[in-house]
């Protein structure tokens, strides 16, 4: 009996026990929407814990056994804001809460102006737009923009000397005067500012980067044959109260970000971006007594100013100032010896400003007047060359966006004012061209599935008369998540050859220019697929693939092999190619795993006199990826991205040259972890260049006689070749155009974000 009452006792005092620990125990459960429609798959989960689960296809979820105690709830989903909120679990009892979130701007139906002019989503623009988030920059953080697209799949960015590190952006194997730039939608990047464009715009202040490959001249005029690049700046609604962005590199050079929002009355709102970049270390790694690295010291100031008008429409006014000091060369060079032939340096000195603006008609009808101005001043010297330049360039544009039945119709009108001089023989007057131009585009709606664009400029250039630029571009959506698109058009391009060629102001060439040159003038095609796959457990993958030709007549490019002593510039007589095919693959699965690869295979070529060459410093191949995951606890973020160019032709001095003539296979790669543990703080850090590589790997040397690079020692036959001699086997001159990548070796990197909303 004993036994038995004491069996009973325990029992329930487990039962007593097994109550009590259930009854501390809690339930969340809630639905996740958009406003109107639940949202599936979203990863809602308690921060710093292991408790957690994804919303059903209706949105519904529910987070049970959770320990009593209060808890932040976050919500992550592509597409959308992440969302985050304080919660209190109670003991035996079930905490609802219901969750709208919000759209991002990182979600693969962002809104694109670039294909036409005006702001659709990105599905339903016929033409094929990519989009690249800050989130994207901050992967692999660089100084400036120009880096930043190392990791973009088809953009190169491409250095052109190896001893002032300039260089422009190449897309789809194209050469950088191809590409046009703009801030804001306003051509303000172009003719000398194309070097110097990409460098200093504030991190703090971007909203996002659209990149059109492929032409769209017949709305942004003659320098957009390859593609375009638009840099879209913050509105005072999307903007931080303060942001700042400062870190440092194992190679000395540090870089400090800074946004503001400031309020200006009740009406305006001003932001205010500040860049500041500084790297002053002599390194030599290659023992070649040149700098590895230009050294710079470098500010950029940016303002835009927002003002709020009846019905939303839009006027906003916005200012950048650029300052850079910059110089390469010999390691005892300092700037008593600049412009002189005693020790060799290439020293320049950039100032430029820039104001632009848009201000909507006070009209029923939606008119937008858009304005931009800038003034650049170059004072530099290549050795003892000096290149004194001074460009304005202004721009007005007046669109009219109407609407007819199934028409979707815009009609512009621009004016662009030129105003170039240098002290070259190329420009013996100032060159001084007012170009009008008028377009019209038509979105025309033909069925649920199919839209047509058509499109036409005409521009006048006094030089060349009259100018006509066509374009079509058609879109078929075969579902929600499937979309074809083709686009053709033409373009036509005047050259300015040394604001576009630095390289041939560098080392001992002669430039040639053998006749006067033509204007180019192309055709493009490219043909797209985008598909979107949403699987049953949350994971997520988008294909974005094209094809894509481009044939030029008249091409102007650099001639390197016909006289190694010369840089030869004239039209070609024949044809350039450049065709392949590109893809982008997105993965993201519900572990918070991203995986971003990309990958073009290109043939570009010209063909002269029955001749077929491949173009000089073109890759035949190359490839990007990011892989990303997000650890909930403790807070960190791991970042792998790298990218890989196959062998492209290099400009070497004749056939007695020991250099390669073709580059190796070569890859850049990079790792940063991030920590987000802090309120409005992010700690990061990592590594550059993981695998050590720089362009003097397997090369004798880089740069051609930089033991002479006055050519003082060179010998010359009576052909005006030049002799081999003891001094000079292999019978060069002095040349720093044998480059194709970044000479920075491995490097660490640390930084430290700060938010504040």
């Amino acid at each position: 009996m004993t036994n038995h009452i004491t069996t009973y006792i325990k029992f329930l005092s487990l039962l007593l026990l097994m109550h009590s620990v259930y009854a501390q125990q809690g339930t969340i459960e809630g639905k996740v929407t958009d406003g109107d429609y639940g949202v599936a798959y979203a990863n809602v989960f308690l921060n710093g814990s292991d408790f957690g689960t994804a919303s059903e296809e209706n949105g519904n979820f529910a987070i049970t056994d959770v320990p009593e105690g209060s808890y932040h709830l976050k919500v992550n989903v592509l597409g959308y804001q992440s969302f985050s909120t304080p919660i209190k679990v109670v003991s035996g009892k079930s905490t609802k809460l219901d969750i709208v979130l919000q759209e991002s701007s990182e979600q693969l139906e962002e809104t694109v102006v670039t294909g036409t002019l005006k702001a659709v989503s990105r599905s339903e623009s016929p033409v094929p737009v990519e989009v690249y988030s800050p989130t994207f920059l901050k992967k692999n953080p660089t100084a400036n923009i120009f880096e930043a697209l190392q990791n973009v799949n088809g953009v190169r960015p491409q250095i052109n000397c190896n001893v002032c590190n300039t260089g422009d952006i190449h897309i789809n194997g194209l050469e950088g005067p191809y590409t046009l730039v703009l801030i804001d939608g306003m051509p303000i990047v172009s003719g000398l500012g194309s070097v110097y464009g990409l460098s200093g715009i504030p991190n703090s202040l971007i909203e996002q980067i659209e990149i059109v490959k492929g032409p769209a001249s017949s709305l942004y005029g003659s320098e957009a044959v390859g593609g375009l690049i638009n840099i879209i700046t913050k509105n005072s609604l999307e903007a931080p109260d303060f942001f700042a962005d400062a870190f440092a590199t194992g190679w000395g050079e540090y870089n400090l970000d800074i946004g503001a929002k400031v309020p200006v009355g009740k009406k305006t709102d001003m932001l205010l971006g500040v860049n500041y970049f500084n790297y002053d270390q002599l390194i030599d790694n290659n023992n070649d007594n040149f700098t590895d690295l230009t050294l710079q010291n470098r500010i950029s100031i940016f303002q835009k100013w927002n003002f709020k008008r009846e019905k939303s429409r839009i006027f906003s006014l916005a200012g950048r100032f650029f300052y850079e000091d910059r110089w390469g060369g010999e390691l005892q060079w300092t700037p008593e010896f600049r412009g002189g032939d005693e020790i060799y340096g290439e020293s320049i000195y950039t100032t430029r400003w820039e104001i632009l603006g848009k201000y909507q008609l006070p009209i029923d009808e939606k008119m937008l007047l858009s304005f931009s101005y800038n003034d650049h001043k170059q004072n530099s010297v290549y050795g003892d060359t000096p290149y004194i330049a001074d460009q304005r360039i202004g721009f007005t544009q007046l669109t009219w966006d109407k609407k007819i039945e199934w028409h979707d119709l815009l009609f512009g009108t621009a004016v662009r004012y030129n105003y170039y001089d240098d002290n070259t023989t190329a420009t013996v007057t100032a060159d001084e061209v007012t170009i009008p131009s008028l377009f019209v585009q038509d979105e025309m709606q033909l069925a649920q599935k199919h839209s047509l664009l058509l499109g036409m400029r005409y521009d006048y250039d006094k030089r060349h008369g009259n100018i006509l630029t066509p374009r079509l571009a058609y879109r078929w959506k075969l579902g929600d998540n499937d979309i074809f698109r083709f686009n053709a058009g033409t373009g036509f391009r005047v050259v300015n050859l040394f604001t576009e060629e630095h390289a041939a102001l560098t080392g001992a060439r002669e430039v040639l220019v053998t006749e006067e040159l033509k204007p180019e003038r192309s055709i493009n095609f490219n043909l797209n697929y985008l598909k979107k796959i949403y699987s049953d457990n949350g994971t997520f993958m988008s294909l974005d693939a094209s094809a894509f030709y481009t044939s030029f007549s008249n091409a102007i490019l650099p001639d390197y092999d016909s006289d190694p002593n010369q840089i030869i510039y004239d039209n070609l007589d024949g044809t350039s190619v450049s065709q392949g095919v590109s893809a982008n693959i997105d993965l993201v699965f519900p572990s918070s795993f991203k995986i971003m690869v990309g990958a073009t295979f290109q043939d570009v070529s010209q063909n002269e006199g029955g001749s077929k060459q491949r173009q000089i410093l073109t890759e035949r191949f190359t490839g990007t990826w990011g892989l990303s995951y997000d650890i909930r606890s403790p807070k960190l973020s791991i970042d792998y991205t790298g990218n890989i160019y196959g062998p492209m032709r290099l400009p070497i001095l004749g056939e007695q040259d020991p250099r390669p003539e073709y580059s190796p296979t070569w890859s850049i790669q990079n790792i940063q972890f991030t920590y987000k543990g802090l309120e409005n703080f992010e700690f990061y850090g990592g590594i550059k260049n993981l695998l050590n590589w720089t362009p003097n790997n397997g090369v004798p040397f880089l740069i051609a006689r930089a033991n002479d690079p006055f050519d003082r020692n060179v010998t010359y036959e009576a052909n005006g070749n030049v002799a081999a001699t003891d001094d000079n086997p292999y019978a060069l001159t002095f040349d720093p155009s044998y480059v194709y990548g970044p000479n920075q070796g491995i490097r660490a990197f640390f930084g430290l974000r700060y938010r504040l909303d």
